[in-house]
Formats: C-alpha cells, structure tokens, sequence
C-alpha cells in the first residue's frame, strides 16, 4: 500500500486538481500564469504529478520526464502573492476531499512545503 492507495487512488487525485484549477480559473490573477487557454492539460500534469508523487503510476515521469518542479516555475513570476493564491484554490479542493485527519494533515503539509519552496520572485515590499 501507498499513500497513493490511501488517499483513494486516481480519483481522489482526479478531484483534487479539478476543484483546484476551478478556482484558478476564477482568480484573474493567478490565472494570468497559465500560459494555455484550457486549463485541461495543466490539470492532467498536475493530476499525473501528485500521482506519482504518492506512490501511484509514473505517468508523469514517464511522459515528461523528471519533475524538476522548480526549474519549471523559473519562467513564471511565483510571488509569495501567487503562492498565498495558490493555496488558497489548493486548501479549498482539499477541503472537498473525505480524507482520514492524518491524510489530510500530510497533504496539507506537503502542499504548503511545496508552495513556499516555488517562489522564485520578491513581492512588491521586496519579501520572498
């Protein structure tokens, strides 16, 4: 067993991604980063990338490559701004999740470790 298998499999991760990107598509802001105007294919990476994050296929890997999560934010401006955004829509999906309280603690911490670790750009008082 994986966290994979614990969290609920494909489509709890399935879940996840697309009630995070319906908020992104609600915040001009942070959607301003998606360079695509259908958010499907950066649902699926992401939906791939969690997967194979937890235990799951190696989809991601396997299609893309390895993760390289920061060296693929370097082109976009993370500001702990569009970090704060981002968790907001992220927290908000996992909100809608069933999750057990110790999975939801871990992908909770993982998803905040992960958003502070992405920023690559000051915020306008020069704050990373």
């Amino acid at each position: 067993m994986t966290y994979y298998d614990d969290f609920g499999g494909h489509e709890t991760f399935a879940q996840l991604v697309r009630e995070f990107y319906r908020g992104v598509a609600q915040d001009e802001e942070l959607r301003a980063l998606y360079p695509e105007e259908d958010l499907g294919p950066a649902e699926d990476r992401l939906r791939m990338f969690f997967e194979q994050y937890w235990g799951g296929p190696t989809t991601y890997s396997d299609q893309r490559g390895h993760p390289r999560l920061r060296m693929r934010h370097v082109p976009f401006a993370v500001t702990p701004d569009m970090r704060d955004r981002w968790l907001l829509h992220m927290m908000n999906a996992v909100d809608t999740l069933d999750l057990e309280p110790e999975l939801e603690d871990r992908l909770r911490d993982y998803l905040t470790r992960a958003a502070y670790s992405l920023v690559n750009a000051p915020g306008p008082d020069g704050a990373y």
